[in-house]
């Protein structure tokens, strides 16, 4: 068994840490196999960053030998106590379990139950579609960031190698399999800033401008719609452009535009509490009992909760949930629901903010 390190000189890293912890607790994770099975195969490679006298560090656990495994994993697990979140790609599915496994394989007392994980494969995920990335791997994440790397293989592309290395000792195969891991772990490092997307759906925006334009429906007609243009509390490495049906969304650096439509005609505000209203069927519309009572009881019914509405013709926004009182719908059974807005809303910034962010929870 053999420990390999290195120092990252002046390496940059390109998001705010102490999102995630304290950066002298963090140790990012990788390991290098024979096969995904843990029964059916060896652990040859454990790779490791972490930062200390201030600078980034790499270590990496190689098992020259297939009997080194247990070795390996008793080194691993004694350099890595002090650290207190182990940050991953796609551990939660395959590094952790298999290490866990290995350890009771060899019938060693270790886990991970004292720290703390981050998966940024897990993060990540729920994103493809709102990125647009072909896939979730940790390749195609760096090419969507612009990160190049110098290592060309997979792991799976290096079983043959590692297992001829096993055989002849060959110091030139030794430096592939060991130059793939160290891309991985660092490439874990260089890939942080995708969780900047993570972040803007947790953040809250701040729309700067409010603002109506047009836009030409499915059979030419010029139709209203709302612009809000709002500030990102971080810069994004990427442009990113995304729609929730007809509600467009873009985004840039720090900042960004929702383009909403705007739906202008008559909709239904339904009162809650429908047995405390009478229907009024030529009006049709519904009235509470305290002033209904006066109507010819010819011209009323007792209210149903399909039927006890007033009616308005206005301009009114979409919202996914209820989140801007009070709400309206075209009918009972429609899980459409509309905000108007009014004269006075117009200019209620910290409204649209609000907005802009419910919007932004809704994209996925």
């Amino acid at each position: 068994m053999e420990i390999i390190k290195n120092v990252l000189q002046n390496k940059e890293i390109k998001y705010p840490l102490e999102n995630v912890g304290k950066i002298e607790d963090l140790l990012f994770l990788d390991i290098e196999t024979t096969g995904f099975s843990s029964k059916m195969s060896k652990l040859y490679l454990i790779g490791c960053v972490y930062y200390k006298n201030e600078v980034w560090n790499t270590i990496q656990f190689f098992a020259n030998e297939y009997s080194d495994e247990k070795e390996l994993l008793e080194e691993f697990f004694e350099f890595a106590k002090p650290y207190k979140t182990l940050i991953h790609f796609n551990g939660n599915n395959f590094d952790i379990p298999y290490l866990l496994d290995k350890c009771k394989e060899f019938n060693l007392d270790r886990n991970f139950d004292s720290y703390e994980g981050i998966d940024i494969y897990k993060r990540i995920q729920p994103l493809k579609s709102f990125l647009k990335l072909i896939n979730c791997k940790q390749k195609t994440i760096e090419g969507f960031l612009g990160i190049n790397r110098e290592d060309k293989f997979s792991g799976g592309d290096l079983i043959g190698v590692y297992h001829d290395y096993v055989s002849d000792k060959d110091e030139q195969k030794k430096g592939l399999l060991l130059l793939h891991n160290f891309d991985d772990i660092c490439g874990i490092l260089d890939i942080l800033p995708i969780l900047y997307y993570c972040d803007l759906f947790k953040s809250k925006l701040i729309v700067t401008k409010v603002s109506a334009g047009t836009y030409k429906d499915i059979n030419g007609n010029d139709k209203l719609e709302l612009l809000m243009d709002f500030d990102i509390p971080f810069n994004l490495p990427v442009p990113v452009a995304s729609r929730n049906g007809n509600i467009y969304f873009t985004a840039s650096n720090a900042e960004g535009v929702f383009r909403v439509p705007i739906f202008e005609g008559e909709l239904k505000y339904f009162f809650a509490n429908y047995k405390e209203y009478y229907y009024l069927p030529i009006e049709d519309m519904a009235l509470h009992k305290s002033v209904a009572s006066f109507v010819d009881k010819s011209r009323r019914e007792q209210a149903k909760a399909s039927n006890c509405y007033i009616k308005k013709t206005s301009r009114f926004l979409p919202e996914f949930d209820n989140v801007i009182n009070p709400f309206f719908k075209s009918d009972y059974s429609s899980k459409e629901l509309y905000w108007e807005i009014t004269e006075e809303r117009k200019t209620d910034r910290n409204l649209f903010s609000a907005y802009s962010s419910h919007l932004m929870a809704n994209l996925l």
